[in-house]
């Protein structure tokens, strides 16, 4: 792999950019890989990834029966925040954000990562105490964040409107490191790494089964034939449940759409993130210049990746209130993608009930900001069979009784 550098960029430009190399091979499936990964979106590239970076395993198929980064990595709003209140979610997201700090000098792709600050608005004296109450938990946890006054938020995000009839401003849980990334870009240069490493990325490669030998996998079938595997990794999101049910076992999970939209674009006028937990939507500026909006999931269990009307009214009437301005901007456009809900809001990062299968599922809204951090504790899961980063998120949780509450700790889970 040519290293991508402002001198490749150069002597590109001096040969009409006719010598740049595909990003990432497209190769035939094997017959036999010792990990295969079902979802080539960004938690099972990052997993593959790990795998030949932390453990030297690059024997490796990422299967995918879309195109890559084509589910959720390619629809979400690319938010990356890790001011969770319970600690092993802290831990986890928090590796995450700090290896997006780095991300882009280690796989040699720019991720675009714009550490540009995170605040979660208090408007209920209950979201006062409950974030004044995570500012402290992120404190232990060695997580930077700070609760801050109303005045303060007003200096950070001018075009907030603090005093509002219903529900005002009344101070808000700021991470500064916080920020965004460029989505598609993270699935890419994941995607590109793990083909330099020697693994194989299969598109429009359709599991349809998943064999066993009594209770140990020993491969998958798909539209391009069967495939064996000593190891297999189930990293599909709102499908989860699907690929679990051919594998023989069942999940706590429900699937269901979260939408979101952009505005036209219009010159900067917000250089942070702002989440309204209280009305259930949020907001942030692309670079370039559509307000990016976002709200809660629909009410309903369904797989479309559609958006809807009802949607736009809910989620827009939400934020008027507290950004006027919003009354005035058009839509350019508006999607939904399919996320995997658990009944605690946190993810599923664990061993099955069949000998080989791992699963990683239920990060229901919060997934992109989890990207480096899931690879690498999941990866390490499948390799040695443990991870302090994973331990608290087995299945064995649920029926323990052992839940790591964050819906009722974030208020919303993006």
């Amino acid at each position: 792999m040519k290293r991508y550098s402002v001198f490749a960029v150069a002597r590109e430009a001096l040969r009409d950019h006719m010598g740049w190399e595909r990003a990432w091979a497209s190769p035939e499936p094997k017959k036999r890989y010792d990990v295969i990964i079902i979802g080539a979106g960004g938690h099972g590239l990052a997993t593959a990834y790990y795998l030949g970076k932390n453990f030297g395993i690059t024997n490796v198929a990422v299967l995918e029966k879309g195109w890559l980064g084509g589910g959720n990595t390619g629809r979400n709003t690319t938010i990356i925040r890790s001011n969770y209140l319970q600690d092993p979610s802290a831990a986890i997201y928090e590796k995450s954000r700090s290896l997006y700090e780095t991300l882009s000098q280690d796989i040699n792709y720019n991720i675009m990562y714009s550490p540009r600050g995170v605040i979660m608005l208090a408007q209920t004296e209950h979201e006062v105490r409950g974030y004044k109450r995570t500012a402290q938990a992120n404190a232990l946890q060695g997580v930077t964040t700070e609760f801050i006054s109303p005045q303060r938020v007003k200096e950070i995000v001018p075009i907030i409107n603090l005093d509002g009839p219903r529900y005002p401003v009344l101070g808000g849980l700021w991470q500064a490191r916080a920020g965004t990334a460029r989505h598609d870009a993270v699935a890419w240069g994941y995607a590109r790494a793990c083909s330099a490493m020697g693994m194989d990325i299969i598109q429009k490669c359709e599991v349809t089964g998943i064999r066993r030998d009594g209770d140990k996998v020993t491969g998958v079938t798909t539209n391009r034939g069967d495939i064996d595997c000593d190891k297999l990794g189930i990293v599909v999101a709102g499908h989860s449940g699907h690929l679990a049910d051919m594998a023989g076992f069942r999940l706590p999970i429900e699937s269901v759409a979260l939408q979101a939209l952009v505005s036209e674009p219009i010159k900067p006028c917000m250089d942070c993130v702002v989440m309204a937990n209280t009305v259930h939507g949020y907001m942030s500026q692309s670079d370039k210049g559509e307000m990016v909006i976002g709200g809660g999931t629909d009410g309903y269990n369904n797989y479309t990746q559609r958006g809807s009307f009802h949607h736009i009214e809910e989620t827009v009437r939400a934020l008027v209130e507290t950004f006027p301005m919003v009354a005035r901007l058009k839509m350019l456009r508006q999607w939904g993608g399919i996320v995997d809900v658990t009944g605690d809001r946190s993810p599923i990062l664990s061993k099955t009930p069949v000998e080989g299968i791992f699963i990683n599922a239920g990060w229901g809204t919060g997934g992109f900001k989890a990207i480096p951090g899931s690879g690498w504790g999941f990866a390490e899961l499948m390799a040695k069979g443990h991870s302090p980063l994973c331990d608290e998120f087995g299945l064995d949780r649920f029926y323990q009784g052992r839940f790591i509450d964050e819906s009722v700790a974030a208020g919303v889970a993006h």
